[in-house]
Formats: structure tokens, sequence, C-alpha cells
């Protein structure tokens, strides 16, 4: 299984993803439509380190756009696909909720339907624990009952029925990741380590929301795609599995942490009140995770943090 589509490859996970596959000599087919959700400078930047590997083939299209995704199944008949584009963003969902049903459900039912006509051996779709909105017992399994806040986290969920239902009974093995909280190097601008860190460059107040009670389930983005590699190499069939560290810690905590290692030259915490679609705690299981995978060695919290901290440093981004 050597070829590789992936969608969303100038993305945050899709940039790591493609750039990970690159180095074990897979050949790489990315597919990304550059919106204007956030800037376009980081994937611009995430774009030409993919570009300087041969193996990297890179197509500018919406996944919406039928005719043109199915002329690149057709280039390259890829032998797998890790599906990893769509409107992120919880709180502009509110503002914007037809592009969540347009980029997140629509695109992924055109790109399952191809898919499938291909043959493709393996689907990997890059899903949400936003899914799980609020709950009571942690850590959150698989199972769990699901209980979607906001239009990000309903088109999510959405469009895991779709992959379900396209995939179910057929040749294609597919598998469903719910991604806690990833971070990392290039890292989101609109995610809230990135968002801090641009806030303490340019000394600007940044909103902690609930006080910076919340806590979050964050997992290191090499952790991500190295699972993410080895499910290509696995026979695992048609299922759902948390991905995450399962150790949530406080906002005030990650608070910390970032200012010991990029420290800002005054407070510039603005704390503020709850906010609407928003969930108070992110604890996900990883017992699934880790049967199926064997031993798994996350990265420490403050180690990932300090490896983004001077990525950003050198980087500028």
């Amino acid at each position: 299984m050597k070829k590789i589509l992936i969608t969303g490859s100038s993305g945050f996970i899709g940039f790591h993803i493609s750039k990970f596959l690159i180095k074990r000599k897979y050949i790489v087919i990315g597919i990304d439509s550059h919106n204007n959700y956030y800037s376009k400078n980081i994937k611009k930047k995430r774009l030409s380190i993919l570009k300087k590997n041969r193996n990297f083939f890179f197509n500018k299209i919406d996944i919406n756009n039928k005719q043109k995704l199915k002329k690149v199944f057709q280039k390259f008949l890829p032998n797998a696909v890790i599906h990893l584009a769509g409107q992120p963003g919880v709180l502009y969902s509110f503002k914007n909720p037809k592009s969540y049903y347009v980029n997140n459900t629509n695109a992924t039912k055109t790109l399952c339907k191809i898919s499938k006509d291909f043959k493709i051996k393996k689907f990997i779709f890059g899903s949400s624990s936003s899914v799980y909105g609020d709950q009571k017992n942690f850590p959150i399994l698989e199972n769990a009952k699901l209980n979607p806040k906001n239009v990000y986290a309903k088109t999510k969920l959405k469009s895991e029925g779709i992959v379900n239902k396209t995939f179910l009974r057929s040749r294609t093995n597919f598998i469903i990741f719910r991604f806690f909280t990833v971070f990392g190097p290039y890292g989101r601008p609109d995610m809230f380590i990135h968002k801090f860190l641009n806030h303490i460059k340019l000394n600007k107040l940044i909103n902690i929301h609930n006080n910076g009670l919340n806590f979050r389930d964050f997992t290191f983005v090499d952790d991500v795609v190295k699972i993410l590699e080895k499910s290509l190499k696995k026979e695992i069939t048609n299922t759902i599995i948390n991905l995450c560290r399962s150790k949530p810690i406080l906002t005030k905590k990650l608070i910390r942490i970032i200012l010991k290692h990029y420290p800002a030259k005054k407070n510039l915490l603005k704390k503020t009140m709850f906010v609407k679609g928003e969930m108070y705690k992110t604890h996900g299981s990883n017992t699934k995770l880790k049967k199926i995978f064997g031993k798994i060695k996350f990265t420490d919290l403050e180690n990932g943090l300090k490896k983004t901290i001077n990525n950003y440093i050198k980087n500028k981004i």
C-alpha cells in the first residue's frame, strides 16, 4: 500500500502525515483547496516543505468538484485515502454553518463515493472528540452516547455516518479516528497554543475562556502520524478509535508551561466566561487504541510544547 491520497495535505495534521510518509518512501498525493479560514501563509510554508520531495504530488482542488477529484484518482490510482480536509473551528461554526455542511458533510460524501468507485483498499477518516460533547463519565469510551454541541461537531458526526454507510458492505476497510486536541510545530493559528504564542509575540491580550478552568486532552502531532502510518499497514476492519494521550490538563496549567518556555513581557491574560458550544472537559480513553496498536509511548506534554515553541521561534510561524 504505497500510494496514499491525503486530503487537507497543507493543513496541520495533513502536512505532518504527508512529510512522515514521504520519508518512509510512500508516494503521497496531496489535495488541498487552500481556503481562507486562516492565513494562507502557513499553508504555503507547509506546502513548500512538502514540494521539495519528488514523491509528493500536489493538486489544488476542492473535493466537492467531482470531475477534478475523479481525474486525480484516475491519474494516480491510490491504494488508500487519509481524509483530513474539512472546515475546522468550533466558534466559527456558529457564524458560518453552511461552510461546514459543504466542506465537511458534502465533501466527505463526494470523496467516499469516488473512493468506492476506484476500489480503494483502506479509507482513514480524521474525526473529532467534539462529537462526544459534554460527558459525565471519564475517560470517554468510543461507545459513549454522542452529544455534539455545535455545527462543526454535528458535521463531523454526519461525516462518520457517511463513511460507515459507504464502506460497510464494500471491499474497502475504513478506520475513523477521533482526534483529541492535536498540537505541534506548524500548528493552526486559530487553536489556543499557537494563538497564545502569536499574542505573546505581538504583546496583545488574549481571552482565556471559562477563566482557564477547562480541561483538554492534548495529543502531540508526532504521536498521531505514527499511529496513522501504522494503521495503513495493520489489518483493522471498520472501526472507530479515540486517538489521545488520555491525560487532560487544565488550561491554567498549560498557560504556565507555555510561559515558562516563551515568557511574556506583561500579563496578557483576559479571563472571560464560558463560551457557547465549547466543552468543559475532554478526556478520552485510549484503551482500544493500545489494544489494537500495542504499547504506545506518548510524547510528554511539556516536551511537545518545547518542540512546538522552538519551531515557532525558529520559523516565525
